[in-house]
């Protein structure tokens, strides 16, 4: 049997370098045991033994024949694992017969003799010829064979008892590389196209192979092995099993090896994607069937949602703000979520070094994080001069991904798809991922507003996403457990000993969006409201210091859903103050844009000279009446009953003021909220209430059923 090992002494030989050496001489030495080397010129050099043996330089020359690591034969563990249960068991009894041609025993040693051994034709007596013939007449083979059997057991032990044909795996056809090279070209140009047939293909590469290189030059394959080689070809750039949609996303897959950023923390990274849901929503302003575009940002540690922004098409850098800055803030729990979905009551460690209290807020539906890098794509939101200059301000980092590269942003994409599976799914007005698993009118029963489905999405979010283990959150120091983004967050805060909360409330104002207006002897003038406050005491007729787009203008952010105050930031002092519109206390609720724009259209159509404080007066009169008398009426109220806004502002002295109990009870408001109530009955309608009533009635009531606050 052949030897792995090489006797290494005198007259040893090695190729030192790329120049054959020989031993001349062994040393030992208190620093180990040394070699004197003489080459073909009669040079000597002596080197360490252990240098000769391990380093790349040096390879020896065996003097006889043995295994090697080129050799073309596979390795045994590769050979044997390939085999079936009763290939294994077949190639054991084999190997049982040859040890006992060889020793006369089945185990190949006698002191593991069975009963009866060694047999008499198999007995030491017995010359090689005998026991050969023997084993051939007991097993019905050839002597040949039985003598190729010993030869390679004694080369290969038990793998070389395998059948060669059975592991030499499916024949490839036999076809020129040319061709085959001219069809895989041909498939490539493919990619961005729709899919072909295999005939087309084949067409085109014999057509391509001949105007290449010559007619008759190729040997162009029959057409059933031209479509094997294209099945082959087929796990090399896939073109015709899968869709073109995921062909071409496997061709831009990278050449190199993959690597992505890899977490260590909360709040080391934070991802941000929009996606288009796959499900109807009812806008409240326009009463139409539209798709709803989801925007969300999530903590890459531990998969935590640390904002929700639910928008019709299309979504706005103002509302990408909005979601960042849940993330400094997050939005107060629902009065009706269990314990468990609200933080930090699922277990915030009080082990570690952080002030726990007042990193994260009692009631609070998600932690709060501020980011350290921002993972984004190239979407126009998300590459804004709004949101860049706030990141740079708040030293957030931007990190594009890839183009077109979702892999990127793989844990919010498997998101979307775990809401999708998981609540979306469920609903009314689910349409399916795409025109092949649309049903066939989804939008006929889709009846939720965007505020409303934007509030199931938070409250699963909070109750199912961040309370189940998720297969991707794993510890490598603790195989096997699997942890739910809430003990995630506890498994980071332990380990890291510290998160980043936001250092000073104010800093939410600056993700607002700035307007520029001149300051007035009676306030500021925004859009025919005019606001004013203690803060611009003193202000007016001083000339601005800013370079602004408009003469002597001032910056003022303003918050789109709720126009019933600004803020401004003296410059001296750098303090932040609210000015209030005039007609604040008219309204118990945040007034959009759009809202207000609605209220008077409403007034405009009644009064010869409304005002804004006529219109919002009027126009909150006719909620209180249940149903109103338009359906326009009452989807604005559902719109302005929104509990809150879409980015939670800190309180300034306007609302410090106001909610004082002597304030309170000199405006005539108790200190407790009053019960709701119930709504007052119209006894005198006129004819255009008469009609719009009668609307209703003819569509069996469905808006005044499906359209109810609740």
């Amino acid at each position: 049997m052949s030897r792995a090992g090489a006797r290494v002494g005198v007259g040893t030989r090695f190729r030192y370098d790329g120049e054959t050496v020989e031993v001349v001489e062994l040393a030992a030495t208190t620093t180990g045991n040394e070699v004197v080397l003489k080459d073909g010129h009669g040079c000597v050099r002596r080197l360490s033994l252990k240098e000769l043996l391990f380093s790349d330089r040096a390879e020896i020359v065996p003097d006889q024949a043995g295994p090697s690591a080129d050799d073309a034969g596979e390795i045994a563990p590769v050979v044997l694992s390939q085999l079936r249960d009763d290939e294994r068991r077949k190639v054991l009894e084999r190997a049982e017969d040859v040890r006992e041609v060889l020793t006369g025993y089945r185990s190949g040693s006698a002191e593991l003799a069975r009963a009866g051994e060694p047999r008499t034709e198999y007995g030491p007596g017995e010359s090689a010829e005998a026991k050969y013939a023997a084993k051939a007449r007991e097993l019905g083979v050839s002597v040949r064979s039985v003598k190729q059997w010993v030869a390679d057991f004694r080369r290969h032990g038990e793998a070389g008892l395998v059948s060669k044909r059975g592991l030499s795996g499916p024949t490839q056809p036999s076809v020129d590389d040319r061709w085959v090279e001219t069809a895989l070209e041909v498939m490539v140009e493919h990619t961005g196209q729709s899919k072909p047939s295999r005939t087309l293909v084949i067409d085109r590469t014999r057509a391509r192979v001949v105007a290449r290189f010559g007619p008759e030059v190729v040997p162009q394959p029959s057409r059933a092995t031209a479509f094997r080689v294209l099945e082959g070809l087929e796990l090399r750039h896939p073109l015709f099993r899968l869709s073109t949609k995921r062909n071409r996303d496997i061709a831009d897959r990278p050449e190199g090896p993959y690597g992505k950023l890899r977490p260590t923390r909360p709040g080391e990274y934070l991802l941000m994607d929009t996606t288009r849901l796959d499900v109807f929503a009812f806008d409240p302003l326009t009463l139409k069937w539209v798709q709803a575009e989801l925007t969300v940002g999530m903590d890459w540690y531990t998969r935590c949602i640390t904002g929700i922004r639910l928008t019709p098409v299309s979504t706005k850098a103002v509302d990408v703000s909005a979601v960042l800055f849940q993330s400094f803030r997050p939005r107060p729990a629902g009065r009706n979520w269990p314990r468990g979905a609200v933080w930090p009551e699922h277990g915030i460690p009080r082990t570690v070094l952080v002030d726990v209290e007042g990193a994260v807020g009692p009631g609070l539906a998600s932690p709060p994080l501020v980011p350290e890098t921002l993972v984004v794509d190239h979407g126009k939101v998300y590459v804004s001069e709004h949101l860049t200059s706030v990141c740079r301000r708040m030293g957030i980092s931007i990190q594009p991904a890839r183009l077109r590269t979702g892999r990127d942003k793989g844990p919010v994409e498997r998101y979307f798809r775990t809401l999708r599976e998981g609540l979306l799914e469920t609903l009314p007005g689910y349409k399916g991922p795409d025109i092949h698993s649309r049903g066939e009118a989804p939008e006929d029963d889709a009846f939720f507003f965007l505020d409303e489905l934007e509030a199931m999405i938070q409250e699963w979010t909070a109750v199912v996403y961040h309370c189940r283990s998720h297969a991707s959150l794993v510890d490598p120091g603790v195989p096997g457990l699997r942890m739910s983004p809430a003990k995630m967050f506890e498994h980071g805060m332990a380990r890291a000993g510290w998160i980043e909360v936001p250092r000073d409330k104010d800093l939410a104002f600056e993700f607002l969006a700035t307007k520029w207006r001149t300051i007035q002897h009676y306030g500021v003038e925004i859009g025919r409201r005019r606001y004013s406050g203690p803060g611009l005491k003193g202000l007016s007729g001083i000339r601005s210091p800013y370079n602004a787009p408009v003469k002597n203008g001032w910056p003022f952010q303003v918050d789109p859903d709720d126009i019933t105050r600004i803020y401004f930031r003296d410059p001296a002092t750098r303090a932040w103050h609210t000015l209030v519109w005039e007609h604040a206390t008219s309204t118990e609720m945040p007034l959009s844009e759009d809202a207000l724009t609605f209220a008077r259209q409403l007034a405009a159509s009644k009064y010869r000279f409304p005002d804004d404080r006529l219109a919002v007066a009027d126009l909150l009169e006719r909620w209180n009446l249940g149903l109103g008398t338009t359906i326009a009426e009452r989807r604005m109220a559902l719109r302005l009953s929104r509990e809150q806004a879409a980015i939670e502002l800190p309180e300034r002295e306007a609302e410090t003021v106001v909610s004082l109990p002597s304030v309170r009870a000199a405006l005539g408001q108790d200190e407790t909220p009053p019960e709701p109530r119930e709504p007052d009955v119209v006894t005198e309608t006129g004819d255009d209430d008469e009609a719009d009533l009668e609307a209703l009635a003819d569509d069996n009531d469905f808006y005044a059923d499906a359209l109810e606050d609740v």
